[in-house]
Order: C-alpha cells, then sequence, then structure tokens
C-alpha cells in the first residue's frame, strides 16, 4: 500500500491502531476516485475538541467545536484535471490534496451515541473530510444525493458497516 497520507497526532497520545485504520481508509479513497498517480496526498490531524474548536473559529468564524473540518486546496475542476494529467503518465510535483481536522473525542461520542464502533465512525470521518476536499458537499439535497452514496461506497468496500 502506498502511502497517500501524512498524520499528526496534536495534544493527543499517538496511536498506531488510528494509524493504520486512517490509511487503508484513504488508501481505498485514493484508488476509488483514480488519484493513485497524481502524486497528491492527504494530511490528517487527530486532535481534541479544544483545539478543533479553535480551528474552527479562527478559518471558519464559528465558535463551536466539531466532529470533522476539511480544507481543500483545490477545486473539484482542478482536481479532475489533475486525475487526467496523471492517465498521461505525467508525473506532477507532490501536493497536498487538503487537511482534514478530526476531533478524537468527538468520534468516542459519536460512535456511541449512534451505536457502532470507533473504527466505523473514525472511518467516516475520515471519508467525509476526504469527499468534502474532493469538492463534494451535503447542504443541499441535491448534493447529499452524490455524496452520502460515495461516502458508504468506500465503507462498504472495507465492511466498515453501522454494527
Amino acid at each position: 500500500m502506498e502511502n497517500f497520507v501524512q498524520i499528526e497526532f496534536v495534544d493527543i497520545e499517538e496511536n498506531e491502531e488510528y494509524k493504520k485504520l486512517i490509511e487503508k481508509v484513504v488508501d481505498t479513497c485514493f484508488k476509488e476516485e483514480n488519484l493513485i498517480n497524481t502524486n497528491l496526498y492527504l494530511n490528517v490531524i487527530l486532535t481534541n475538541p479544544e483545539n478543533i474548536r479553535n480551528a474552527n473559529k479562527k478559518y471558519r468564524q464559528i465558535d463551536k467545536e466539531t466532529d470533522v473540518l476539511s480544507f481543500p486546496m483545490f477545486q473539484k475542476q482542478e482536481i479532475a484535471d489533475l486525475i487526467e494529467k496523471s492517465k498521461t503518465g505525467k508525473q506532477e510535483v507532490e501536493d497536498v490534496l487538503g487537511d482534514i481536522i478530526i476531533s478524537i473525542q468527538r468520534v468516542k461520542e459519536q460512535a456511541k451515541d449512534y451505536g457502532h464502533s470507533f473504527e466505523r465512525e473514525l472511518s467516516y470521518m475520515v471519508v467525509h473530510g476526504f469527499y468534502h476536499l474532493m469538492g463534494y458537499d451535503h447542504i443541499k439535497e441535491e448534493d447529499k444525493k452524490v455524496m452520502r452514496p460515495k461516502e458508504e461506497n468506500i465503507l462498504n468496500k472495507l465492511n466498515i458497516t453501522r454494527q
């Protein structure tokens, strides 16, 4: 498996199991969306509620804790262009697709609240953040109808269920 993700632990303890899971999820996302030969990677930051709240306030002007934040570096069409260019064999300079910040405490709480595993909730946060980086959204119902099946497809490929 190639490494398409850089993982940082900020103000929480490092965890090898989290790393392995995130690498597996990101690898599946990259394969599914034809990003393998683009030289893109993502940066995933695992942190605590205070840090994610501060990032939400600083970058989105929302003074509220959340579960996941995504900061894309490209527009949807730019990504499509990079994928198309990668098919010609012309390698681009390595570049970050974007940053995903995840509150591990919120992942634990939501897994319990929703009645499924920590693995499933963390995987979902990574997939959800990934598709935001790819230019998808879920605010409008018609956009949600595109994004949600993509997320479920990845989780199904990984055999990560809601239980």
